[in-house]
């Protein structure tokens, strides 16, 4: 697959945001995914299945069906704390897969821009441990991966972290754990959080659900303030078209009916409501909220606003 990327000494464009309450959730983006990645990522979302949706065309789908996908990160500030969920793909890691090989992107120059310079930011919520979503964990300096978030504690629940730690894991996977989640574990800034099906309140307004299946331990984030609510998906959702057809999951789901199971159970609690969605690979708009069409679901688009 071959993606450009902007050069890093290009001036990053407006940070789009969404606000729940007085909470502004910042979209940092990293990469555009190359067109081949839904077909492999979905492959039971047809192009004659997809067309069938118009509501995903033209943002969601390009003309011939094909789904768009993005890699970004979400930042917000709340109770007085800079808190990031998730981190990309990452600059400089060996990967793979060839669209995340050794990227070079301007993410850290998007973060900073948004108000959150990697030495402010005091939380880095992770919903689960795939590549494209700790690349940012850490960088390179002087020749050693160190966190890129030193003065804020990561968070990732205690069921994903285990369950890695018993995995009979391939190389590729084994090289992500040593350049982005064993630095952070050596320098003592990773928590293990117990997340009960209830979820688990991190701060006041910020709750992880529990979302398995992807992986083990997959979460959701929860944000609320003064009545009005945000959901962060991770890879619970990686398209909007799984809200019309909640049983297409993904070729990397761990559990696939775990997976699905978490999804119908996720969409059926937001449908009708005014919980704003934030899709952690969905392209732009990227947020919504979820209503019910047909038999299942769509996603009706909120438009970002732009700056701090």
């Amino acid at each position: 697959m071959n993606i450009s990327t902007p050069p890093a000494t290009a001036a990053p464009a407006e940070v789009p945001r969404w606000s729940a309450g007085g909470i502004r959730v910042h979209r940092i983006d990293e990469i555009v995914l190359p067109p081949a990645t839904g077909q492999w990522l979905l492959p039971d979302a047809t192009p004659d299945l997809v067309t069938t949706q118009d509501w995903l065309h033209p943002h969601f789908t390009d003309d011939e069906g094909l789904l768009r996908l993005a890699s970004h990160s979400f930042a917000f500030t709340l109770g007085g704390l800079r808190v990031l969920v998730d981190t990309g793909i990452g600059n400089g890691k060996e990967r793979a897969n060839p669209a995340w090989h050794d990227l070079r992107t301007d993410y850290l120059q998007r973060l900073t821009q948004a108000g959150f310079p990697p030495d402010e930011v005091d939380l880095v919520i992770l919903t689960h441990l795939h590549a494209d979503h700790v690349g940012w964990n850490t960088r390179q300096e002087n020749g050693r991966w160190v966190p890129t978030f030193p003065n804020a504690r990561y968070v990732v629940s205690r069921t994903e972290r285990e369950f890695w730690a018993g995995y009979d894991m391939e190389e590729a996977r084994r090289q992500m754990f040593r350049d982005s989640v064993i630095p952070v574990e050596e320098a003592g800034l990773l928590d293990l959080v117990d997340v009960p099906a209830e979820g688990a309140d991190l701060l006041p307004g910020l709750r992880l659900l529990p979302t398995p299946g992807h992986t083990p331990g997959h979460v959701a984030v929860e944000l609320s303030d003064a009545g009005h609510k945000a959901l962060i998906t991770g890879d619970c959702i990686h398209h909007p078209f799984q809200l019309a057809h909640p049983g297409v999951g993904a070729c990397v789901d761990i559990d696939p009916e775990r997976s699905e199971h978490s999804r119908r159970t996720l969409l059926a609690s937001l449908a009708g409501t005014d919980t704003l969605v934030l899709g952690t690979h969905f392209p732009p708009p990227t947020a919504g909220h979820v209503v019910s069409h047909e038999e299942a679901y769509r996603l009706a688009p909120v438009p970002a606003g732009h700056g701090r």
